[in-house]
């Protein structure tokens, strides 16, 4: 962790303005935020770049700056970090274009894995590279550290898969390495380096000992050093650079962009996890296991089996195992057509007998199963590494050996845990190509010699038995120091000639795959610092930046951790300035723009949710008079949204210089976090809620409050009237009760940190809706359950709803509309008319809420077409935020507003009204909730 921060260097970053002005970043937060990656190495850089284009990375590299490329942050081995620049390629280059009918695809460093197998998947295809960290690595790194996974072994990694690439030499020459006339352009450009490619290309060709050397160590996955394969797979130097710039972690070249092969999708798999009695017993099966064929084959020892029993989505058996010596082979046959797939299961079940398990086995074709066995093997590192004791850093490495060797290697790994003192480390990974993963906690500032002599005994196990010690993760900085005794010295000079004539000048990521310290990986090592129970347990792997709303306006929910302790650092080492700094950047870059929308904990393996740090730091900030007055506003409830519905009405009869000149100097004088900003797109306010008192009811409905606030949108007649109707149609009864007006889901409080007014809030709901739901019910009785369900409009309420009655643990079934309406109403209802297409917008309460599938079955009844637009993600409207900060808003609304108005869709829609007002501003396009859609469809 830092304690002190560096000060830039003037004279660089006056260069780097003279080469592309307005590109560097230099606040402190901005340089600690991007300090930190997935690795346990930390680096402050002098600044961060963003450049927006390859021109101006040229111009960059053109300067002869030390450099380093820097995009998902989810690299393991210290290639990603920097002491001196550090460009940011996930901002503004993320372009995606399928190819061919999805048999290729073009893409851009910062695009991250999932969403481009996103826009594969209506082509039935996919990229071959399928990494555990899919959800939050990017392109960038994928071709970086020569990406494979957990199904592609080598016959479909990046290497195998990557066409061609436009390469950024360091020099600023740009290839494009498909272009006919490659090789013609690289030797007119770059004539040095296209002899020297030609000339290494005969060397390593011409010694028989190098090419059995190189045979043997890319058999196997192999991201160690540089991928000197090239200089037997390929003759040509366009060719020849295009894959060594494969794995080579940005040390030869900025890969602007890449053209991918694809792979099929199948869309048909049976999984399966397979319990040994011990790991050798484990080991013992995989000849016929890998006889079989299958697709995957991932191996978890006791101890991730255990952390395995912990995770929500294990099963009964996994759950209920006494794990001794135990461990898993998870497993997974895929087809394309059913009956190949009901082949290989018949040959599974023939095989399984003869294995000794000790639990029964058996496979699934469910998604929901088979999806929790991969949720739980993805998320294995991250969640063991959020369990690790407090103030440790937790280590990920990453070997292989032939398969025949696994056991012996396990064996002896085991035994080097408990010599050199590690406990509770596990091993995992993909058993069938020879591949462990091994975690270690450590403190670095007291036990740095035990991990040095560990490391040594590590690299001789693995050595010993022709392994790598890097079979996916890169070199980085970790492996460095080792690439020589691995390769022995030729093939070790024939690397260090690659990167003399790529880069002369070494200004590419220096310290990374290649180096002279022998005490590399022990330098520069990442102390974590106790700072707060919300975020201790974050490992920094970055899986939650992908869904962040904030992350290209301000900071992300990592950043967010990390500048915590950051701030923690600067404090205890008595950085004062430092951390008055940090303090005073922190309030607008983590805490003003935080959306709190929970997105991040969706994504998270250890279930981080930042928006619980935010709601508490806002709370933290507010005196006792705002707390009075919020708590005063949960008392008097409905004569407030009743003013505020006023003052909405008020301003939209007015000429709209007005309110918006008077909105600008409310919020001029008190903060942009006190008083929203009014602008001509808002709507009037809504309608006032009334009570409907009805006997025998099937459902209490609560009408979100901001149906109050905002009125229904152009030509729409609001969720409110949509709702009511529906349920008449369909014949079911509808009790609105009394003291409607003063109920709220209590969201407006608990996102801004106002615990009394949210305390005050709860009880009144729960007495409210414990009252209203104890009517006598005819039919929609929750099984099971003697109350009605309680039935909200808008997700995230319904959301809040749930937080309250867990709050206070009462026995309320609350349902969104949504899924009311799809499960008790839909079947009852008669659409007549269907729009040709729709572009929906599900909001981050409704995913968390696991609506998706409720929100499709409706949409599909009321279009032909359905589509969920490129870029949707949380639009971080978030109640007022939008009105308070509305940059948040259009920051993360950006993508998916571009991808709606490229479209011709013939209607719009969401499920939360204020969802709906962020996606009409960012869009133009009016924005209906879902359920208006479904009262037209079906009147």
């Amino acid at each position: 962790m830092s304690s002190t921060m560096p000060v830039p260097d003037a004279a660089v970053l006056s260069a780097v303005e003279a080469a592309v002005p307005g590109i560097a970043r230099t606040r402190a937060s901005d340089r600690l935020g991007m300090a930190h990656d997935a690795s346990h190495y930390l680096l402050t850089p002098q600044a961060v770049l963003v450049p927006e284009s390859a021109e101006q990375v040229a111009a960059l590299l053109r300067t002869g700056l030390p450099l380093t490329f820097r995009s998902g942050g989810t690299s393991l081995s210290g290639q990603g970090v920097s002491e001196h620049l550090l460009v940011d390629t996930r901002r503004h280059f993320r372009g995606i274009e399928v190819l061919d009918g999805g048999a290729r695809v073009r893409v851009q460093p910062g695009a991250v894995l999932r969403q481009v197998n996103a826009r594969l998947a209506p082509y039935g295809r996919k990229l071959g590279p399928d990494p555990a960290s899919e959800s939050a690595c990017t392109i960038g790194g994928v071709v970086a550290n020569n990406s494979s996974g957990m199904t592609c072994g080598t016959h479909a990694n990046t290497y195998q898969t990557l066409e061609s690439m436009t390469l950024v030499l360091p020099s600023g020459t740009v290839i494009d390495t498909g272009a006919p006339d490659a090789d013609e352009r690289l030797r007119a450009l770059e004539p040095a380096l296209a002899e020297g490619l030609e000339r290494l290309r005969d060397r390593v060709r011409g010694n028989p000992d190098s090419v059995r050397r190189v045979t043997a160590q890319f058999s196997l996955k192999n991201t160690m050093g540089y991928g000197l394969n090239s200089f037997l797979d390929h003759s040509s130097p366009a060719q020849i650079l295009t894959h060594l710039a494969i794995g080579s972690e940005g040390t030869l070249g900025f890969v602007a962009e890449a053209v991918l092969r694809t792979v099929p999708a199948h869309p048909l798999a049976a999984t399966g996890l397979l319990v040994f009695p011990t790991l050798r017993q484990a080991m013992a099966a995989m000849p016929d296991l890998v006889a079989a064929t299958p697709a995957a084959v991932e191996l978890l020892d006791a101890e991730s089996l255990r952390v395995a029993q912990t995770d929500p989505k294990a099963d009964e058996v996994l759950r209920t195992l006494a794990v001794a010596e135990h461990a898993a082979l998870l497993i997974e046959w895929q087809e394309a057509d059913p009956d190949l797939l009901a082949e290989r299961e018949r040959a599974a079940e023939e095989l399984f007998p003869r294995l000794a398990l000790s639990a029964p086995a058996r496979l699934s074709r469910q998604a929901g199963g088979r999806a929790a066995l991969w949720h739980i093997r993805k998320g294995l590192y991250a969640s063991v590494a959020g369990a690790r004791p407090s103030g440790t850093t937790a280590l990920l490495e990453d070997v292989a050996v032939p398969v025949p060797a696994l056991a012996d290697l396990c064996d002896e790994l085991i035994a080097l845990f408990s010599e050199h003192r590690y406990e509770r480390s596990v091993i995992f990974g993909h058993a069938k190509d020879g591949n462990l993963h091994f975690m270690l906690n450590e403190r670095f500032d007291t036990d740095l010699e035990r991990y040095a002599d560990f490391t040594e005994d590590m690299v001789r196990a693995v050595l010993a038995r022709g392994g790598t010690l890097k079979a996916e993760h890169g070199t980085g900085r970790v492996m460095a120091p080792f690439v020589r005794r691995q390769y022995g010295d030729e093939l070790y000079e024939v690397m260090r000639e690659v990167k003399r004539l790529c880069d002369p000048a070494g200004a590419l990521n220096p310290g990374v795959v290649l180096t002279d310290r022998d005490d590399a990986h022990l330098r520069d090592l990442k102390a974590v610092v106790t700072v707060e129970p919300e975020v201790d347990r974050c490992v920094e792997c970055g899986y939650c930046e992908p869904v962040c709303p904030s992350r290209d306006l301000t900071t992300t929910p990592r950043q967010r951790i990390v500048l915590r302790r950051e701030l923690a650092a600067a404090q205890a080492a008595g950085d004062h300035e430092l951390a008055r700094r940090l303090e005073e950047e922190y309030g607008y870059d983590a805490v003003d723009t935080c959306a709190v929308d929970g997105m991040c904990a969706t994504a998270c393996p250890v279930l981080i949710n930042t928006g619980d740090l935010t709601k508490r730091l806002r709370g933290e900030r507010h005196g006792r008079l705002a707390q009075k007055g919020w708590k005063a506003a949960a008392k008097h409830w409905s004569g407030v949204t009743g003013a505020l519905d006023l003052a909405l009405d008020t301003a939209k009869a007015v000429p709209p210089l007005l309110p918006e000149a008077a909105s600008r100097a409310a919020r001029a004088i008190t903060g942009s976090e006190a008083v929203p900003g009014w602008t001509r797109d808002l709507p009037r306010g809504g309608k006032r809620r009334r009570p409907d008192p009805v006997e025998n009811a099937d459902a209490v409905y609560v009408p979100s409050c901001l149906n109050t606030l905002f009125a229904p949108a152009d030509g729409g007649p609001g969720v409110v009237d949509a709702f009511t109707r529906l349920a008449a149609r369909a014949g079911v009864r509808l009790h609105v009760p009394e003291g409607i007006g003063g109920l709220c889901c209590g969201t407006p409080w608990s996102s801004k940190g106002y615990t009394d007014g949210h305390d005050l809030m709860a009880r009144r709901v729960a007495d409210n809706l414990l009252e209203a739901t104890g009517l006598e019910a005819t039919g929609l009785k929750a099984s099971g359950q003697g109350r009605i369900p309680v039935v909200s409009d808008a997700a995230s309420c319904t959301e809040g709803f749930h937080r309250l009655t867990d709050l206070l643990g009462q026995d309320l079934r609350v349902l969104d509309a949504v899924a009311f309406t799809a499960e008790y109403l839909l079947p009852r209802l008669t659409v007549l008319r269907r729009r040709p297409s729709l572009a929906l917008h599900p909001t981050c309460s409704s995913t968390r809420l696991g609506l998706d599938a409720a929100i499709t079955r409706i949409a599909e009844a009321v279009a032909e077409r359905v589509v969920v637009p490129d870029g949707w993600q949380c639009c971080a409207f978030a109640g007022d935020r939008g009105l308070l900060h509305p940059e948040l808003t259009a920051s993360a609304t950006h993508a998916e507003a571009a991808a709606v108005r490229a479209g011709d869709f013939a209607a719009h829609a969401s499920v939360n009204r204020t969802c709906e007002l962020g996606l009409t501003r960012a869009t133009g396009r009016p924005y209906h909730h879902l359920l208006e859609l479904l009262d037209q469809a079906s009147a």
